[in-house]
């Protein structure tokens, strides 16, 4: 098989019927197939695949979360590449042979997404993805076309092929060899920053990704959870913490460290002075847990496992500069 397009759904009927149709129609060829792993859904989402039937659908027993759904779904194809691909995204059409074209003709590429925009206003970028995802050196991840909030409107200004740190878990494509030879998503992680941390490690152990702008897809966001979730913003900063401590050489760790300790808390403050007690206390509670689990054999270990296998530790790829203080500095 040459490419696996397999969409998680987790009580996505509604999803499904909405962008669905598009994955189908503009995902054809010799070798390619649309697959739907179904996370343990209550609705009525087993019925809605019923009217898909080329497509393949994979059932599991429980909701084990978009990291760990992912590695089990990704254990039942058997192909050279496979596309992670939000329930919520409508794709266009060649968007798939535009990605794997390159790809084939870029052995050093392990992963790439294309052009994400909003489904909900076109003209503009979507914020989980836009034109490629980018890390600043305290571990905030943004991207080419979003800078914290603020999404720009394409106006064609990254159309060129780039590397990017990290490519959005809402369309990425890459090789199954790299997706295992990297340990896949971390399943701790349950949702949220999963992608952002396997491209860490792939970027660690020696391969590129990319963003393939000539493809475009259409994200709606927040399928899930919503933006402003507690929830999510929980998952948010503790496994943005977890991924810091997987990942940074010993090196630059306390340094990193220390400033998130006090920009983490000023977060959960300012949270809190808008109105927000819950999302201020999800930061006190992802802190707490960020302390706890990292002194864990299990966390303890991925970090070894991590650093040993390093062949690049720390990737030039990450900026050296901060996006808060950039951004705070153009308002001052």
């Amino acid at each position: 098989m040459k490419c696996s397009v397999v969409i998680l759904n987790w009580n996505g009927q509604k999803m499904l019927k909405q962008y669905l149709p598009s994955v189908v129609a503009y995902t054809q060829g010799d070798g390619i197939e649309v697959v739907v792993a179904d996370n343990g859904s209550m609705d009525d989402s087993l019925h809605v695949l019923c009217d898909f039937p080329s497509v393949r659908v994979i059932k599991m027993d429980q909701n084990y979360g978009f990291a760990e759904g992912y590695n089990r779904a990704l254990r039942e194809v058997d192909s050279e590449y496979v596309v992670l691909l939000n329930s919520d995204v409508e794709v266009t059409p060649d968007w798939l042979t535009t990605l794997l074209d390159y790809m084939d003709t870029h052995p050093d590429v392990w992963a790439c997404q294309p052009k994400i925009r909003s489904w909900k206003n076109r003209a503009y970028f979507e914020y989980a993805g836009a034109a490629g995802g980018r890390l600043d050196c305290l571990g905030y991840p943004y991207c080419y076309g979003r800078v914290l909030g603020n999404v720009e409107e394409d106006r064609g200004q990254y159309d060129a092929v780039t590397d990017i740190f990290w490519a959005s878990g809402a369309c990425l494509c890459i090789r199954k060899d790299a997706y295992q030879a990297a340990g896949g998503l971390d399943a701790d992680f349950f949702a949220h920053m999963e992608e952002i941390d396997l491209c860490w490690r792939i970027w660690c152990r020696g391969g590129r990704i990319v963003s393939v702008p000539a493809s475009t897809v259409y994200h709606l966001g927040g399928g899930a959870l919503a933006y402003e979730s507690p929830r999510k913003t929980y998952l948010n900063f503790r496994n943005n913490l977890l991924m810091l401590y997987k990942n940074l050489p010993a090196k630059r760790m306390f340094v990193v460290m220390s400033l998130r300790f006090v920009l983490d808390y000023t977060a959960g403050i300012s949270l809190l002075f808008r109105g927000k007690p819950k999302n201020a206390w999800a930061v006190v509670q992802a802190r707490w847990d960020f302390m706890r689990l990292r002194h864990t054999d299990n966390f303890i270990n991925k970090r070894k496992e991590n650093l040993q296998k390093a062949v690049i530790p720390y990737p030039d790829s990450i900026s050296n500069g901060s996006i808060l203080v950039d951004h705070y500095l153009r308002l001052a």
